[in-house]
């Protein structure tokens, strides 16, 4: 088997936990973060729940100590603040004292405030500093300077996927010996843009999403922030770093089908699941928990659905759930977020309960794991399927 890329930290904001040890006991004590719409002025804020982080971009401003003037987007917020957790959690003192890069996944970019003074940037001066940072890459350009990061900074854009491509870039890159240390995951705020865009492709549920159920009506919008430190096997053993998990296999697939929709079969995420794999030197019968993308979108859940049983075969499915009825989905953060819990899975050797589920799909004989579950975890697979195809597959793996 492929030993892997060592994880030596984690940091994460969602709406169920400011830390990594919040979002961990809310998974134990399911503690989901699904409510009504504070933070944003939408039509919407009685009629659709979200996994919105309870903190308003002042208080998010005065944590990080920003100047008054500053040009932050929550997103860039976000991801500042989960990033310089899992710096500290990594014990790095001195970043640029190894060659160390940033990839950085987000789908909202600067939009979260592009959107609120889109109006007024002919007559108000104030705003318009919010138009340079409306790229996708302002929030990784930020995040970098925050952490006072002078190597390789770069932003993936894949939608669903795009944090597990920024997490599978990293380690290739540490494979390849061209970076020893690289910051990967995701970033995305709430905007009204994505309510609407969601609320208008009509995946969105009127109540909680229940990923799997065969009476499912659709996601719940989410925010989150989440990164992982990836270090190499050399400057492990040089600086005696403690290994939480390690990326074992990864892949990525595209099957070509639809610009929002996955294919009826699973093709991609099949694909994918495939590679991640081969990467790892595993059989699909030595992973313990399949933390699936589980939307509770009709499509989604039964491409994934068709997929798992492709791959996997009949009767031979491992304990699976989503755990997107805590965060709701989160976008380009999804698979950062996703990947930390499957850390946790693994450190912890713990399946956690997919929520809200009730009746089982009437196309195949497939129950995800309802309650908390306490069993022996040596491999994880995650998956994340985004927009236009593109779908991605991580395992992650215990450590020796």
């Amino acid at each position: 088997m492929y030993k892997g890329v060592a994880i030596t930290g984690m940091g994460i904001i969602s709406s169920i936990g400011n830390s990594v040890e919040e979002n961990y006991n809310a998974l134990l004590n399911s503690q989901a973060g699904i409510t009504t719409i504070e933070n944003i002025a939408t039509i919407h804020a009685d009629l659709i729940k979200v996994g919105e982080i309870k903190k308003s971009n002042q208080e998010l401003i005065d944590e990080l100590q920003l100047k008054k003037d500053n040009n932050f987007s929550r997103t860039a917020m976000l991801g500042t603040l989960a990033a310089k957790q899992a710096v500290e959690n990594a014990g790095i003192t001195a970043i640029n004292e190894y060659k160390t890069g940033l990839i950085s996944a987000t789908t909202v970019g600067g939009m979260d405030m592009t959107e609120r003074y889109f109006h007024d940037f002919f007559d108000n001066s104030e705003s318009t500093k919010y138009i340079s940072s409306h790229n996708a890459g302002d929030s990784a350009d930020k995040i970098a300077e925050a952490l006072s990061l002078e190597g390789m900074v770069t932003t993936i854009s894949t939608a669903c996927s795009s944090a597990a491509n920024a997490i599978m870039l990293g380690a290739r890159l540490i494979k390849s010996g061209k970076l020893e240390r690289v910051i990967v995951g995701g970033t995305d705020a709430l905007s009204k843009f994505t309510i609407n865009g969601f609320k208008t492709l009509m995946i969105l549920s009127d109540g909680y999403n229940k990923p799997f159920d065969n009476d499912r009506k659709g996601l719940n919008l989410g925010e989150a922030a989440a990164y992982l430190v990836l270090e190499s096997e050399e400057l492990v053993k040089k600086e005696n770093k403690k290994v939480l998990a390690r990326i074992s296999g990864y892949g990525n697939a595209n099957d070509a089908f639809h610009q929002t929709a996955s294919s009826e079969n699973g093709e991609g995420a099949f694909l994918a699941m495939k590679k991640a794999f081969k990467i790892a030197q595993l059989q699909p019968e030595q992973i313990d928990y399949i933390n699936v993308h589980g939307t509770a979108t009709p499509n989604n859940d039964l491409s994934e659905g068709k997929a798992i049983l492709r791959l996997f075969g009949e009767n031979k499915v491992p304990d699976f759930s989503s755990t997107k009825p805590f965060t709701g989905h989160t976008l380009a953060a999804a698979a950062a977020v996703e990947a930390i819990y499957s850390v946790l899975s693994i450190k912890n050797n713990v399946v956690f309960p997919n929520l809200n589920f009730e009746t089982p799909m009437t196309e195949f004989n497939l129950v995800p794991q309802t309650t908390l579950k306490h069993k022996p975890i040596e491999h994880v697979l995650s998956n994340s399927f985004g927009f236009g195809g593109n779908c991605s597959t991580l395992i992650f793996s215990k450590s020796e």
